[in-house]
Parts: structure tokens; C-alpha cells; sequence
């Protein structure tokens, strides 16, 4: 009888845990779905119609190109297109683009989506990696592990999780001064993960949301500068950046 009561209770509680993971999966999966998508302002910038997408997820793809290529991990939750004039504006220089669709748009369920992009496309000699807050660590984490295969590893709004002080890999940091979500101290207090070969560009009045273009952001400080202005120093900041690599 206290065998058979034990197992009773075994039972239950194996189901009961059973229930919490699936409910907290799938509590995550929805709240996953509840995403940042691309401004009436970026829409107004570009047909977004009219991007071109390849087995990964966005492309940009130059009438002139350099032979070389830029890879943007998505911010979490945000969507893809919400770097589309980023995407634009850099490929018109003659970099490939690419803006890859990361699984529940998280860049750490996705950190090796660079590994396929970078196959696919042979003629690109030279490959530059990087995302948007959450976005920048799954890059940082594919950089760490390929090194000798990348140009240039950079962060917008973000800082590596992983020790690139003994590196020698070139790294960018271009930091909102009014970011609400990484803060000028955590860019401060994580100066000391990035490799000596490192740039930190300031964006004066520049805020977290604004390193994409979907609005407002939950938990961030207002910009004292437009979406458009801070895009545009973003693409400045990432082309004088890359074109000395």
C-alpha cells in the first residue's frame, strides 16, 4: 500500500514538473511573439516590399559591391526589417548585407546563423560581424569561436559576454548617450573585455531603440536626436570603421 501511495505521488510530481516546462515554454514562445516591427518612418526610407531575401533571412545586395560583407544579428524580439535602412544604406556602398531571421528573433538561439550566410557567398572576401544589444552577444559568441574568418567584430548598444582582451580581432563599439538599456557605465565597466585594436564611437543623444528604427522601446530614454540622424551616424561610424580592415 505505501509502495503503491509513493508511486502515486512519484507520478504526480513528474507530471507536475512536466506541466511547469510546458507552460513555461510555451509562455515564452508567446511572449517571443510580441515584437518590435519596423516604424512608419522607416517604412517612409525604404520599400520594404521590395528587400531581397535569401535562405537566411534579409539581403542587401550592392550594384557596385567590394568584395566584402556585413552580418546583423537582430536586437531581441525585434524584427529583422527594423535594420533595413541600416541594411540599405551600408549595401549602396558596395557591402553585402545580410540580416539573418534568428530563431523567436533571439540571436543566442541562433549564434551560428553567420556560418551559412558566410558559405553562401563565396566571393565575399572579407566578412565584418555584429547586432544590436542582445543581437551583439550571440555575434560576440560565433566571433569568439571563428576569428581568423572575420574582418571585424562590432556592438550597437551591447558589449561582449565572452574575454577579447588577448585577441587580436578588430572590434567597434558605437554606444547611445541616452541609452536607457545598456547604460554609458556597463560600456564603461566592459571596456576591459574588448581586444586592444578596439573603436568606441559616442553617438551623442542617441538612444537604445534608435540602433533600429520600430519606435519606442520599453525601459529606454527618450533620444534628443531623430531616428534618421542616428541611423546615419551608425552607417558613418561602421564605414569609417571598416574601410582601413
Amino acid at each position: 500500500m505505501k509502495r503503491s501511495t509513493a508511486k502515486k505521488w512519484s507520478i504526480r510530481i513528474a507530471l507536475g514538473i512536466v506541466s511547469l516546462l510546458a507552460f513555461a515554454v510555451i509562455g515564452f514562445i508567446l511572449y517571443a511573439q510580441f515584437d518590435y516591427g519596423p516604424s512608419e518612418t522607416l517604412a517612409e526610407q525604404v520599400d520594404l516590399g521590395a528587400v531581397n531575401r535569401d535562405d537566411h533571412g534579409l539581403v542587401f545586395l550592392p550594384e557596385n559591391p567590394n568584395g566584402q560583407g556585413l552580418i546583423l544579428y537582430q536586437g531581441a524580439k525585434v524584427e529583422a526589417r527594423a535594420y533595413a535602412y541600416l541594411g540599405e544604406k551600408l549595401s549602396e556602398q558596395g557591402y553585402t548585407v545580410s540580416i539573418p531571421k534568428l530563431p523567436l528573433k533571439f540571436g543566442i538561439f541562433g549564434v551560428n546563423k553567420a556560418e551559412a550566410v558566410i558559405e553562401d557567398y563565396p566571393e565575399i572576401t572579407a566578412w565584418f560581424i555584429g547586432g544590436h544589444s542582445l543581437g551583439g552577444v550571440a555575434a560576440a559568441m560565433y566571433a569568439e569561436e571563428h576569428q581568423d574568418e572575420l574582418a571585424g567584430l562590432f556592438f550597437l548598444g551591447s558589449y561582449p559576454a565572452g574575454d577579447f582582451a588577448a585577441s587580436k580581432l578588430p572590434m567597434l563599439s558605437i554606444y547611445g548617450e541616452n541609452d536607457g538599456l545598456t547604460l554609458l557605465e556597463d560600456i564603461e565597466n566592459n571596456r576591459v573585455l574588448f581586444s586592444a585594436s578596439s573603436e568606441f564611437v559616442e553617438i551623442p543623444g542617441g538612444n537604445h531603440a534608435q540602433f533600429g528604427m520600430y519606435g519606442e522601446q520599453k525601459g529606454d530614454n527618450p533620444a534628443d536626436i531623430s531616428p534618421l540622424e542616428q541611423q546615419d551616424l551608425i552607417v558613418e561610424a561602421l564605414l569609417n570603421w571598416m574601410k582601413d580592415k
